[in-house]
């Protein structure tokens, strides 16, 4: 009795290998067709990654500059705004009197 329940564990135990091995050699099919080969989805994705990240490469430095001198436009935009309202307040002053 003891044989045949190790034959049969023996032989389950094979049986799962064989299930296993056979779905892994399906998954790693399924991977290779996505990122397997240089012509492949995957490869294709990345090299278009790389070109955007390229061509993009300099719009950090940019960036930073464009707001250094949009807050100096900003702050000289305050100047221009403090004369002209006391330029139209003068006017007004100038009405009253």
């Amino acid at each position: 009795m003891k044989v045949i329940l190790m034959i049969a564990t023996i032989l389950i135990v094979l049986l799962l290998v064989i299930v296993l091995v056979k779905f892994l050699r399906s998954i790693i099919s399924s991977l290779q067709s996505i990122g397997g080969t240089p012509t492949s989805y995957l490869a294709k994705l990345r090299l278009g990654l790389r070109a955007i990240e390229t061509e993009t490469g300099h719009l950090p430095v940019q960036v930073i500059l464009f707001n250094e001198n949009l807050t100096s436009t900003a702050n000289g935009l305050k100047v221009v705004d403090e004369h002209l309202v006391g330029t139209i307040n003068a006017v007004l002053a100038q009405d009253k009197k």
